[in-house]
């Protein structure tokens, strides 16, 4: 998969992803609202890379992308869908680098994002979770057009749950 927008290049990760899975998974963010995913090592990060995204790509036909700036292409963050058995819809996920957060970068990868999901996935809707605390994804979340249904649990706490009609633009 290869999307760009004026300024960002979203691709499929692949092993060459090492160093950034490394620096993203260990930043304040992911580790504050995410969650450690114990990924130290550049032997964590393959595993990560082959039983998350990868095997995603291969199963489901989707997953979380590398987002990169079109320009350098640096990587700067991942958005994509995630299919968790315990949901009935794919979920929109995303996560960025420290120093570029704050700049737009992720809504207008979300965006593209749901676009191409509007062509590519067979589900009407798809959701987005988060922690009520994250004040920052939520409002990116509704800005996005996802409206809040029903907190949900998962790994011993409650997150925000919110839904998104896919063909809404369309009706």
């Amino acid at each position: 998969m290869l999307i760009e927008t004026r300024i960002l290049s979203i691709t499929e990760l692949t092993l060459r992803d090492i160093s950034f899975i490394r620096a993203l998974t260990n930043s304040p963010g992911w580790l504050e609202f995410i969650g450690d995913r114990n990924i130290h090592s550049d032997q964590d990060a393959i595993k990560y890379l082959e039983t998350g995204p990868m095997s995603s790509y291969k199963i489901h036909g989707f997953g979380l992308f590398r987002v990169a700036l079109k320009e350098t292409n640096e990587p700067i963050g991942m958005c994509g869908f995630l299919k968790r058995d315990m949901l009935p819809y794919p979920d929109l996920g995303f996560a960025f680098l420290p120093e570029y957060q704050g700049q737009g970068y992720a809504y207008e990868a979300a965006s593209v994002i749901l676009n191409w999901a509007e062509r590519n996935l067979t589900s009407n809707y798809v959701l987005a979770l988060t922690k009520s605390e994250n004040e920052r994804s939520i409002k990116h979340i509704q800005k996005l057009g996802f409206e809040e249904i029903s907190p949900i649990p998962m790994n011993n706490e409650l997150l925000s749950q919110f839904q998104y009609r896919l063909d809404q633009a369309k009706t």
